[in-house]
């Protein structure tokens, strides 16, 4: 998750979309007054190593705060933050109105079906794995909607954000973005998180007609939304 002030705007982080490989290539952009939320600490290298900046700023400003983050506070000593896969909500609530109602909102979404398919490798990245079937019938295809799908990036079930790019379409993306907020050049995105996923067949051979009716209903906003098919 990203918040720049010159560029003003703001990048939430959905889940596997190629985030953490946006967020060390717009790292390139920010400055000093900028948030940048951490990302996993071996990924961090990827924004060290060009001398890009790493996390900075993301404890959230005490004049933020809300009544439940200074009794969590006084009972944990723990202070609010941004962090990776912050939703929209939970960002509106700790940005000035004006930085949230003015600033370039955006996201990465993934046609659900190959998401899943990316997920269920991160999660089991060494064989012996469960099959696909049982990995979906389980649950965890339904867990990734919850912590990194449209919830991050609507409101009450609201698009929250000005644009929403498509993984598919990366390249593009990044062209676009850089035109609407006025960076210097497109940005140019390393390989984060990738090498896991064993099984390079299209995704349409690797489900059966029973999980892929789950993905179907677990994800149907984002499949209505963005026009995504099997």
């Amino acid at each position: 998750m990203l918040i720049s002030q010159r560029y003003k705007f703001i990048f939430i982080k959905t889940m596997k979309t190629a985030g953490t490989s946006i967020e060390v290539a717009l790292s390139k952009y920010l400055g000093a007054d900028d948030v940048i939320t951490p990302i996993f600490e071996e990924d961090e290298p990827l924004r060290a190593a060009p001398g890009y900046r790493g996390p900075q700023n993301y404890l959230v400003p005490l004049r933020r705060w809300k009544r439940n983050d200074w009794m969590t506070f006084l009972r944990t000593r723990q202070r609010p933050r941004f962090h990776n896969h912050m939703s929209a909500a939970r960002i509106r609530q700790y940005v000035a109105p004006a930085v949230w109602n003015t600033y370039f909102k955006f996201c990465v979404e993934r046609n659900p079906w190959d998401k899943v398919i990316s997920w269920y490798y991160w999660e089991h990245k060494e064989a012996p794995r469960p099959s696909l079937e049982s990995f979906i019938m389980a649950g965890r295809a339904r867990d990734l909607a919850v912590m990194g799908g449209s919830s991050r990036y609507t409101i009450n079930g609201v698009v929250a954000v000005d644009r929403i790019y498509k993984y598919e379409n990366l390249h593009e993306a990044m062209r676009d973005l850089a035109a609407r907020v006025g960076l210097p050049e497109i940005p140019q995105l390393p390989h984060a998180k990738s090498g896991f996923r064993e099984d390079r067949r299209p995704y349409r051979d690797l489900y059966g007609h029973a999980e892929r009716e789950v993905v179907r209903d677990i994800f149907g906003g984002e499949i209505a939304a963005l026009d995504y098919t099997f």
